[in-house]
């Protein structure tokens, strides 16, 4: 399976481990160093934040894909295909370790999760009341408030 961004999922390194990066935005500034390179670390930092919730978001994705209701509900469809587009945006500016372009396409794509968010929460119950479906309902849910609160910060 391969990612938006390129031959690797979200988070992982080639060698399919995964990798040591920060999960938050706080930097360890130095004075010497400038504004610009403690922004641009804040910026990377975000970026990293981000990702590892963009990594829950992928497997919701590959769950509602490849799942049977999928291929028989249009909207259902339309979730993993909006999920899939959100973070297929993002995997230039990832690949590029370009946290300023991750940020700002971020929130360009963010009412885009949203709108896929608010639509498979509430067509869920409808579509399958099974655990599986509840549980990536609200593992979106929790990813997606994540992301958007990260990108308050930015």
């Amino acid at each position: 399976m391969n990612s938006p961004a390129g031959n690797t999922p979200p988070n992982s390194t080639s060698d399919n481990t995964l990798d040591d990066r920060p999960t938050g935005s706080s930097t360890t500034g130095n004075s010497t160093t400038g504004d610009s390179s403690s922004a641009a670390d804040a910026a990377d930092g975000l970026m990293q934040a981000i990702d590892d919730q963009v990594a829950h978001v992928w497997m919701v994705r590959t769950f509602l894909k490849h799942s049977d209701e999928a291929s028989e509900d249009e909207e259902l469809a339309s979730v993993h295909r909006d999920l899939y587009d959100f973070m297929l945006a993002l995997g230039p500016a990832l690949d590029a370790q370009d946290g300023d372009a991750y940020v700002k396409i971020a929130k360009k794509k963010l009412s885009k999760l949203r709108r896929a968010t608010a639509l498979f929460v509430e067509i869920q119950p409808e579509v399958s009341g099974h655990t599986n479906f509840k549980m990536a309902a609200r593992s979106l849910q929790l990813a997606a408030a994540r992301i958007e609160q990260l990108l308050q910060v930015a």
